[in-house]
């Protein structure tokens, strides 16, 4: 741990920096921790180290059109060359770089290259992220076991899935109940609508490929209005942040249902340097913060710490939180902290032209797509040469002009602009990425950052089996297209390194005991029971659904347990 001198702590007195329970972070899961925590009674103080977002009134950019735009949404050429790693992102534009943390602001260093995207502000990588919200089944939770591989989850679906019910029915999910037990069902408002050549590709796939679906994506926008949120308006626009409140984030959900109780206390510009250890107690009694701008530091106290700064940065406060009774990090008995990085592989695209269904468009810009769950190594057997299974995430469309007139200049271009072209179908591959020790983050010993915390080192890649699931991936996306009668089938492999893919998880994983896991079965670090974990950091295993709402289920049934406990007494 870095050093803090007792004379440069402004600890104003312990009562007045004194709450019920502290959240560290205040993207999607840290928002729900608020939410939660606040709604059960307790005084909550939530720390973010980026500036405030207001709904609404921050969205600087969500109303703009491309013309509105000094280079028409696209980024100039020198912020590109200032920030490889952020710009490396789909989402970074000139409608979105006020969300992105630029690559100087805070750096990291790279054994392996590992593009860590990150969103500080109040409401974080929440009013960012792609939306898409598939439940987990007992195929994920039981794998690591059945394959001998890592550690046990020590929860099953059975567990989590009541709370995957509270979080869909709060957030709004779109969707539709296709009866898929890889992708178990939930509590879905009315799905949103394939176009033409989607549902020709459904029929195709699954006259062709019997056990292979694909559905509509379940996703947080909402197809119609609930809590005073939506309905989503079609625009697209969603990583500008929707003044509509169409779509679920932290700042047009959670935390105003925080806000609302009056328990909340929601401070912007707070960098977590670390938590602090109580020897005498075995509990955490807070944690050490650094103001973001003037780099004064404060100690606040509370009953209950969640951390919840994203998988990297709670890892690195862990780390960083040290004493004599865990000189290695807190919870870090077990050596694991900082090991099982995992990132799910988005490196196989496949994409075709149909020629077909040219008398049909679609209406609007629906900001989700289709979605093709699982279908390898289903049955319990090893159908492949590799480990678990991938996803699809698809999208269908028509682009513009008829392409007779592509070579051409003047009216006969501008006139074949305006008209429909072919029909296409995108598909991007999304691999499970297996927990291994060797991919992990570690503190650097000599460099630090500008508030006096260690740097966070990185050292990840993907290994055999995610590259070897990578080859079927494009086999199978373009085998499905051919029967499909798409042409121009095109298959490659971007090389893109972890990290890009935004769903960095584990270092901190849950588990069954204390001699190999960072948190226990309800995401309590292991010697530090009033400290929770429920972001990405706490994951056992990968799987090949997206994260986030997984994360809203166990920060909610870890808030619930955590209360519970408090007032037991045993916190």
């Amino acid at each position: 741990m870095s050093d803090l001198s007792d004379k440069n702590i402004n600890s104003k007195g312990a009562a007045q920096n004194t709450y019920d329970a502290i959240v560290i972070g205040s993207g999607i899961s840290g928002g729900w921790a608020a939410k939660e925590l606040c709604e059960k009674g307790l005084k909550t103080l939530v720390l973010e180290r980026g500036r405030n977002v207001e709904h609404i009134k921050d969205y600087t950019t969500a109303m703009t059109p491309p013309w509105g735009f000094p280079h028409r949404d696209e980024l100039p050429l020198k912020i590109i060359e200032d920030n490889p790693i952020a710009a490396r992102c789909y989402a970074f534009n000139e409608g979105t770089e006020q969300f992105f943390v630029k690559d100087k602001e805070h750096p990291y260093i790279q054994t392996k290259p590992f593009d860590w995207i990150k969103g500080y502000q109040v409401g974080g990588k929440s009013l960012l992220w792609a939306r898409w919200t598939q439940r987990w089944s007992d195929l994920d939770f039981e794998a690591n076991a059945k394959d001998g591989i890592a550690v046990d989850w020590p929860i099953r679906y059975k567990d989590i899935a009541p709370w995957y019910s509270y979080a869909e029915k709060f957030a709004g999910i779109s969707g539709n109940r296709d009866g898929l037990p890889q992708v178990p069902d939930g509590e879905f408002l009315p799905p949103m609508e394939m176009n033409a050549i989607e549902k020709h590709f459904k029929e195709s796939i699954e006259s062709n490929f019997p056990g292979r679906n694909l559905v509509i994506s379940r996703t947080a926008n909402l197809s119609r209005a609930i809590n005073g949120r939506g309905p989503c308006q079609y625009r697209d626009l969603c990583y500008r942040g929707c003044p509509f409140g169409g779509y679920f984030s932290s700042n047009s959900a959670t935390l105003p249902a925080a806000v609302a109780t009056g328990n909340l206390t929601l401070q912007p510009f707070s960098v977590v340097h670390s938590i602090i250890y109580d020897e005498k107690s075995q509990k955490a009694k807070g944690v050490r913060v650094i103001d973001t701008n003037t780099l004064q530091a404060t100690e606040y106290f509370a009953q209950i710490v969640f951390v919840n700064a994203g998988t990297l940065n709670s890892t690195l406060i862990l780390l960083n939180s040290t004493s004599s009774r865990f000189p290695n990090g807190i919870g870090n008995d077990s050596g694991a902290l900082g090991h099982n990085l995992m990132d799910h592989n988005y490196r196989g695209r496949v994409s075709g032209e149909h020629d077909g269904f040219k008398d049909q468009y679609y209406f609007g810009r629906r900001p989700t797509g289709v979605y093709l769950p699982r279908f390898r190594n289903l049955n319990g057997k090893k159908e492949v040469d590799f480990l678990r299974g991938y996803a699809f995430a698809c999208g269908g469309g028509r682009g513009s002009g008829d392409g007779t007139a592509r070579q051409q200049i003047g009216g006969a271009f501008k006139d074949s602009l305006t008209e429909a072209g072919s029909w296409y179908m995108g598909m991007t591959g999304m691999g499970e990425c297996l927990p291994d020790v060797n991919n992990k983050v570690t503190l650097s010993r000599d460099k630090k950052d500008k508030w006096g915390i260690p740097l966070l080192d990185i050292d990840c890649k993907f290994r055999s089996n995610e590259t070897t699931m990578l080859k079927d991936l494009l086999q199978t996306g373009a085998e499905m297209l051919d029967k499909a009668g798409f042409k121009n089938i095109s298959q490659y492999d971007t090389e893109q390194a972890p990290g890009l893919g935004i769903h960095e998880m584990g270092t901190a994983r849950m588990g069954l005991d204390a001699k190999t896991s960072v948190l226990n079965g309800h995401n309590q670090v292991w010697g530090a029971s009033n400290v929770f974990v429920t972001d990405g950091a706490c994951m056992t295993s990968g799987a090949c659904q997206n994260p986030s709402l997984t994360y809203m289920a166990l920060t909610a049934r870890a808030a619930d347990y955590a209360v519970n406990e408090l007032k037991k007494g045993n916190l």
